[in-house]
């Protein structure tokens, strides 16, 4: 019987291995080991930390914004003075308790239950649904929840109680999980970028877009994620300065809501270098032939 999996099924796949086998790639890998190599205690940290950096910073909002939040829940759906308060309450000590649960690694299933429920919460409170770029960062939001999910799962058991079917299921679970996590942060970087037609910002999606769509399909997924944190970490200081404005700007807003969110995309790529794209990618793909 012929083995069909030695022969490329497609030249597409033969070109994608042709590019994965490819001398400069494959040293970059390597010298990206031996970086995480040496990182490998601080990653974990760095990772939940940016994930959880959005959280903490609109928990925060809560607390120095209190009256103005309430006042808008108030006057949008007319819910009284009790209900918008505890609105408020809700965000304030929901974001910030449970991100202090992820990040101390405890109880951290709970926490991110949590955090999907204020997500959900917040897209119907302030009318999310109804646009398209602020629905794509809150479902992003919820694949970097899914990503903590993930990297919290962990096959159970010992060698005498270990159920290999569960196991199975588990590991089939963390695979979806990472598969729509990577998906869905994909929407965050969409939505971070600005259609304009200035060179540097041509430049800046296309770079962006080929570096995201690799990580997509899980193609040299820890390079290729270890180059877009270093990048989007360098656009995000250059072009997302909100410190150099005034608290009172317009653009101070708008800076530090995005400089917030792509440090949720670049926790959201700590966390794909730590434990790989899952099964269903590329490089996972790629071993089985």
């Amino acid at each position: 019987m012929t083995d069909y999996r030695q022969n490329s099924t497609s030249p597409l796949a033969g070109n994608f291995n042709q590019a994965a086998q490819h001398p400069i790639l494959e040293k970059a890998e390597q010298f990206a080991e031996q970086c995480l190599a040496k990182t490998k205690h601080i990653l974990p940290h760095m990772g939940r930390l940016c994930l959880c950096a959005t959280f903490i910073e609109d928990g925060i909002r809560m607390c120095t914004q209190w009256g103005e939040q309430r006042d808008y829940i108030d006057s949008t759906w007319g819910c009284g003075w009790f209900l918008a308060v505890m609105f408020v309450l809700i965000n304030l000590f929901g974001q910030i308790g449970s991100s202090v649960l992820i990040l101390s690694r405890k109880h951290v299933v709970p926490a991110c239950y949590a955090l999907f429920a204020i997500i959900c919460l917040q897209t119907i409170a302030y009318s999310i649904l109804w646009d398209i770029k602020f629905l794509a960062r809150s479902l992003s939001l919820c694949g970097a929840v899914m990503l903590l999910l993930a990297e919290n799962q962990k096959s159970g058991g010992n060698i005498f109680t270990q159920n290999i079917m569960f196991d199975d299921a588990n590991q089939k679970n963390k695979n979806y999980m990472l598969l729509s996590g990577r998906l869905l942060l994909v929407l965050m970087f969409l939505s971070l970028m600005h259609l304009k037609f200035s060179p540097v910002e041509i430049i800046r999606n296309i770079i962006g877009i080929a570096l995201i769509s690799m990580i997509t399909i899980g193609f040299k997924t820890k390079l290729m994620s270890v180059t877009m944190v270093l990048w989007l970490l360098g656009m995000n200081l250059a072009f997302n300065d909100f410190w150099r404005h005034r608290t009172a700007s317009i653009m101070y807003d708008f800076k530090k809501y995005d400089f917030f969110q792509t440090m949720t995309v670049i926790g959201g790529l700590l966390i794909l270098v730590l434990i790989g794209p899952g099964g269903l990618s590329y490089d996972e793909r790629k071993k089985m032939y």
